[in-house]
């Protein structure tokens, strides 16, 4: 299915520091649409720019971005729930060692597969900004549980949750410090905001520069592990922790990893997913081998 985007003006700031000290870093041309990052000089923050029209950018999600019927794809995990499973409870026991119970948003929920494992210990809502995967999970939690769009028009009151979870759902936000305040606010006091993102600062996305995998159409934003944990601090979280390569071990990885296997071949994979994960733990300051991390932060 051919998809059409379109891009708005080029930025003049940093969507991270509002800084205008910012320049061309790289041209993405591996992926469908290609497009242009910039880097910030002040914060080393990376984003798209021009960015896509809301519109566009919203295009990405519909149906076939589930089903691989474009050229920008993910894949379905209402298929591969029983294998996502052993790292979303995973995740749970390890938030679970500072918050037991609560109210728990899942920014960036899909079809609710980790809200579903997360009801056993919370009371748990959900925003989805796409309308096909979005719908799914109000039908299966109610219209007043998930809410269809994003952090910037949704219904909650402030101070309501006691966790709030974005895996792999930050990059996707142009406008990353608006949505990060408005975590803030949705925070409990001691809350706690789990967040699943790229270190641009490790040694993985440096050797591979414009090549780097995350380099996405849907990607608007790039982070690193000082310039991601000092926003946090600045907003008003009170503590921030980095777990790198994820915020669990090693096994969890490989059970889901077994989503994609189609012969016992496949299990030679666990050597790859091994390495990486234990190579992800060599790091110092804001330097790493990889750019895997996620973060805790408390307010």
């Amino acid at each position: 299915m051919k998809q059409t985007f379109e891009f708005e003006r080029k930025l003049n700031t940093c969507p991270l520091c509002k800084s205008n000290k910012i320049f061309f870093l790289y041209a993405i041309v591996h992926t469908q649409p290609s497009f242009t990052v910039y880097q910030c000089n002040s914060c080393k923050f990376i984003f798209m720019n021009p960015p896509l029209t809301k519109k566009s950018e919203l295009a990405l999600y519909d149906e076939g971005y589930y089903t691989g019927k474009t050229n920008y794809t993910y894949y379905d995990e209402r298929d591969v729930e029983h294998f996502s499973q052993y790292v979303w409870n995973a995740r749970l026991k390890t938030i679970r060692k500072y918050v037991k119970s609560g109210n728990l948003l899942d920014v960036g929920c899909s079809f609710g597969g980790f809200l579903q494992s997360a009801s056993r210990y919370f009371t748990v809502y959900g925003i989805e900004p796409s309308e096909y995967s979005g719908k799914y999970a109000q039908q299966r939690f109610g219209n007043d549980v998930i809410h269809v769009g994003t952090l910037f028009d949704h219904p909650f009151t402030e101070n309501s949750f006691s966790v709030i979870t974005m895996i792999e759902v930050l990059e996707h936000i142009r406008n990353p410090r608006e949505a990060l305040t408005e975590c803030y606010h949705l925070c409990k006091n001691k809350g706690l905001l789990v967040i699943q993102t790229a270190n641009m600062a490790g040694l993985q996305a440096k050797l591979q520069k414009q090549k780097y995998g995350y380099f996405l159409p849907g990607h608007f934003s790039y982070f690193t592990k000082k310039n991601l944990t000092e926003t946090l601090t600045q907003i008003g979280f009170r503590h921030v922790r980095v777990f790198q390569p994820v915020d669990f071990g090693l096994l969890p990885k490989l059970l889901k990893s077994r989503m994609n296997f189609k012969s016992i071949n496949d299990y030679k994979n666990w050597l790859r997913i091994a390495t990486y994960h234990y190579i992800s733990k060599i790091h110092m300051g804001n330097l790493a081998l990889t750019s895997s991390m996620v973060v805790y932060a408390f307010k």
